[in-house]
């Protein structure tokens, strides 16, 4: 069994933040961990929902931090010092305001592009160079101020697309898992409504 991998999810936790467009990470780590019937469990000493599986001959802890998405590095570096984890072998599932809703987009590294759970990550590790997938939420009429529209809900009409949207995330994370990054960044692209 090859080394762990650590995939995280971020979004803020509790029920009033359940199924927003900020919570896109904690989205696809729940789609995988029902796909590969994991067990979610809290744990205090990371600050974390972990859930562990095996794939691809590859042992994978998925992780929901409960810190809230603007200090999710707490989580990400905690864990990755307890695991002595390489940034090679961590995913950051995100959303992101900048891209249309329906696309996805996985780097290799790069900027946060000002986000702020990516920010606190950074922070955390020191470094930009972790994969990061991201979820295209979009922006209502271009607007610069989302608070609002982040932490709102999708409307009927936008969540059949991110249903789709997340088998094709929960698709590229696979293939993440087993070909690697760079044949994973191969299924970037956007899915239409």
């Amino acid at each position: 069994m090859e080394s762990l991998h650590l995939i995280v999810g971020l979004g803020n936790p509790g029920a009033e933040y359940t199924k927003t467009r900020h919570n896109a990470g904690f989205l696809l780590v729940e789609k995988l961990a029902t796909s590969w019937r994991a067990e979610w469990k809290n744990e205090r000493r990371f600050n974390a929902r972990l859930a562990r599986a095996e794939r691809h001959g590859r042992r994978v802890l998925l992780c929901q931090p409960q810190t809230f998405m603007n200090a999710s590095g707490e989580t990400v570096g905690a864990l990755m010092n307890f695991y002595r984890l390489p940034r090679t072998r961590v995913l950051v599932g995100v959303d992101d305001a900048d891209l249309p809703l329906g696309e996805i987009r996985l780097r290799a590294g790069g900027s946060s592009g000002g986000h702020h759970g990516l920010e606190s990550i950074e922070q955390h590790l020191g470094s930009r160079e972790f994969a990061r997938l991201r979820l295209g939420i979009g922006r209502r009429d271009g607007a610069r101020e989302i608070t609002d529209y982040v932490l709102g809900r999708f409307d009927r009409t936008e969540a059949a697309l991110v249903e789709k949207v997340l088998e094709r995330a929960a698709g590229q994370t696979e293939c993440w898992l087993s070909d690697g990054v760079q044949k994973a960044m191969q299924l970037n692209g956007k899915l239409d409504g």
